[in-house]
């Protein structure tokens, strides 16, 4: 039997400011999709003010059905959140009916359909106040990077590496690399985490999915600042496929991340439990949840909060010692994101009132 799983998010609504989701929310979509006939299994969290629906089904992926389902969610909690006055109501729901599809409407989704396997251990990692490019080196450690995942050096079904599709959010085209051997060139995109996100990653030889993630910009659709991407990620492992320590290992030592306070700023991505991933110092800094999940057809059980272990106490307190870095600069780059992400500020409203200003050296 194929499973496909669907991770969808929004932020419809902060609890309080930009920190959180209010509880009732997270029980409002609760009750929405329990009383659908549509999914295998769900659960509902939230990192940050975002919330994450994730669906097990049998419907595959960009299912009208299951989009539909997630966008009524999200209009319900959207409802209340303005009831409650919370902040930014609805504000990741850029369209005033649903067409079929929720991708290019606001929300950010995650999805991929597969034979689940005689052990199928998977990892959805959701992110707060930042962009789709933020898995860029997560992903390229997980799978080709052998310091971080001896599985590519010892294990033979990891051995002749991983394709990584890789897209170009501004002209939106695609590539696809082939890792290990074109790993230099890939570098050379992903590196440039503002415009070059991957999107997914397959096993060679079987084109099995191993991972996949959301790459919605919503400054893009929007054509205005209307918050930061906050993307998700989900990640299959063992049995050709990282092990679950090898997956979770890149996020031991926090990265810079484009996102922060009003999603211009640069910080440390910060790994923590679901009940740490309020981010308030300066709306930040941006946090990472990792729910572990065992499928048993279908079945989502757990999850394990993977980020609640003690063993990422150094990498919070790293993070923190990097906020405090970063923080000293305040609007200076590169703290401040440099001038091609800053325009949905008020930099082009700047700009054209001070042009007549500037005179010719």
């Amino acid at each position: 039997m194929k499973i496909t799983m669907s991770v969808i998010k929004a932020d419809i609504g902060g609890f309080v400011g930009h920190s959180s989701v209010h509880p009732d929310l997270l029980e409002n979509a609760r009750g929405i999709l329990a009383g659908s006939p549509l999914p295998i299994d769900f659960h509902v969290t939230h990192v940050g003010d975002d919330i994450n629906l994730i669906i097990t089904h049998e419907y595959g992926k960009n299912n009208g059905d299951i989009h539909q389902l997630a966008w009524d969610t999200f209009l319900s909690c959207t409802s209340l959140a303005r009831k409650l006055k919370l902040y930014g109501a609805g504000q990741d729901l850029l369209a005033d009916s649903f067409s079929g599809n929720v991708k290019g409407m606001g929300p950010g989704v995650a999805e991929m359909e597969f034979e689940e396997r005689g052990s199928e251990p998977v990892i959805v990692f959701m992110a707060d106040k930042t962009e789709p490019g933020a898995w860029n080196l997560p992903i390229y450690k997980m799978f080709a990077d052998p310091f971080n995942t001896i599985g590519l050096v010892i294990d033979p079904k990891m051995h002749q590496g991983f394709l990584f599709e890789v897209r170009d959010l501004i002209d939106n085209k695609k590539v696809t690399f082939s890792c290990p051997e074109e790993l230099y060139d890939m570098l050379v995109f992903i590196g440039a985490p503002g415009r070059y996100c991957i999107k997914s990653v397959y096993q060679k030889g079987t084109n099995e999915i191993a991972a996949t993630s959301s790459t919605q910009r919503l400054n893009l659709m929007a054509g205005r600042y209307v918050g930061k991407d906050d993307p998700v990620l989900i990640v299959r492992c063992q049995s050709g496929f990282p092990a679950v320590g090898e997956a979770l290992e890149p996020f031991a030592n926090p990265h810079l991340v484009s996102g922060w306070m009003r999603g211009s700023h640069s910080g440390p991505l910060m790994p923590v439990p679901v009940n740490l991933s309020n981010p308030t110092r300066f709306d930040g800094p941006p946090r990472v949840v990792a729910l572990g999940f065992q499928l048993c057809d279908g079945k989502l059980h757990g999850p394990q909060d993977f980020f609640a272990d003690p063993s990422y106490d150094l990498a919070r307190q790293k993070a923190n010692e990097v906020a405090n870095f970063m923080r000293s600069m305040g609007p200076f780059e590169p703290h401040r994101l440099h001038l091609d992400e800053m325009e949905y500020t008020t930099m082009p409203d700047v700009s054209k009132r001070l042009k007549n200003r500037f005179e010719k050296i």
